[in-house]
């Protein structure tokens, strides 16, 4: 693949990425949207379907997950490094949403900021910014 491919896809990739992030009220249904836009503390949690949220929020994750592997792909062609981080986006998923659903089922106004923060991990491409530096430095160890 030539340099100008590898960066046409990238920024494709990239793009994809925050179209979704741009589109992210038309695209899904969350109700801690708004809700963490506003003065959250302060204010009781949002009505919300319990399954439709998962659902949207799973769906949002995968998203994010197979353009976040692609772009590892793309930047390492490394199969290996794809395998091993698509177990990191698996084991990420089933301890974040365990931890998603226990707050939305057990809403606690002390536990809000913590619940962002899981939340942010699970509709955000943080896990990519944790990756490519990492597999970056291993391959320049290597």
């Amino acid at each position: 693949m030539s340099k100008a491919t590898k960066y046409i896809l990238l920024v494709i990739l990239f793009g994809l990425l925050a179209a979704i992030r741009f589109f992210e009220n038309e695209l899904f249904y969350d109700p801690y949207l708004t809700f963490f836009q506003n003065d959250y503390l302060y204010i009781d949690n949002p009505r919300r379907e319990v399954f439709k949220l998962t659902a949207f929020t799973t769906i949002r994750y995968i998203m994010n997950s197979v353009l976040s592997l692609g772009i590892l792909y793309v930047f390492f062609k490394d199969k290996n490094i794809v395998k091993f981080s698509g177990f990191v986006y698996l084991g990420a998923y089933v301890l974040l949403l365990a931890l998603f659903l226990y707050f939305v089922l057990n809403p606690r106004q002390e536990d809000y900021y913590l619940f962002f923060n899981i939340r942010r991990f699970l509709i955000q491409p943080i896990i990519l910014l944790l990756l490519l530096p990492a597999f970056y430095y291993y391959k320049q160890k290597k």
